[in-house]
């Protein structure tokens, strides 16, 4: 599965500057420190589209990019962000904002493979199921799991976020990409339908 193209279209820091593109949105939403712009570059091919930092918590915005035939939207960070209570009730805000103007075609939650889903995932996957689009959960991080680690951490995932049967996990590494075709095959499908 390719995607050819992928540009960068605009930051909105409040729900007056979405873009109006027209096409099916793909959010991505996790953690601060969950390797969420790692996955969307290896996602897209490309090494810099999303930002990567070394200091976990710098999307302060949703971030949106034209991706071939459909909007890849950079939800901001959750949790472990160093940044002030009030900056985090901003970011809390701007995601209810978004998540409340029903423009979700598809949701990607991304999760850390190693541990159990903190809090913060269980509410994301809460705020995913009650406003009804379809989702899909991308336990990142594969390549840091002994083998023996790789079923069991999955069922806690599954069973710590209350998945509905039909919710896919995808083991993901962003490092050496593994689950890259299946979320590419994921995504793709969502935007045919």
């Amino acid at each position: 599965m390719i995607i050819k193209n992928s540009e960068f279209i605009k930051s909105a820091a409040s729900k007056r500057d979405y873009p109006e593109t027209g096409l099916l949105e793909i959010a991505f939403a996790g953690r601060s420190n969950v390797g969420k712009s790692s996955l969307i570059n290896k996602l897209v091919n490309r090494k810099s589209l999303a930002r990567v930092s070394a200091t976990p918590g710098k999307t302060a915005t949703i971030n949106f990019f034209d991706v071939d035939k459909f909007c890849l939207v950079d939800l901001p960070g959750y949790g472990y962000a160093k940044v002030s209570q009030k900056e985090k009730d901003r970011w809390g805000k701007l995601m209810e904002d978004y998540f409340a103007a029903g423009r979700i075609d598809l949701g990607v939650l991304i999760v850390d493979y190693r541990h159990p889903p903190t809090n913060n995932d269980i509410t994301m996957a809460r705020w995913f199921i009650d406003s009804g689009c379809p989702f899909v959960v991308v336990a990142n991080k594969l390549d840091k799991l002994k083998k023996s680690e790789i079923a069991p951490n999955l069922q806690t995932i599954r069973e710590d976020l209350e998945l509905p049967e039909d919710c896919a996990v995808i083991p993901f590494s962003a490092e050496k990409g593994n689950g890259r075709d299946e979320l590419v095959k994921m995504v793709l499908s969502a935007v045919k339908e």
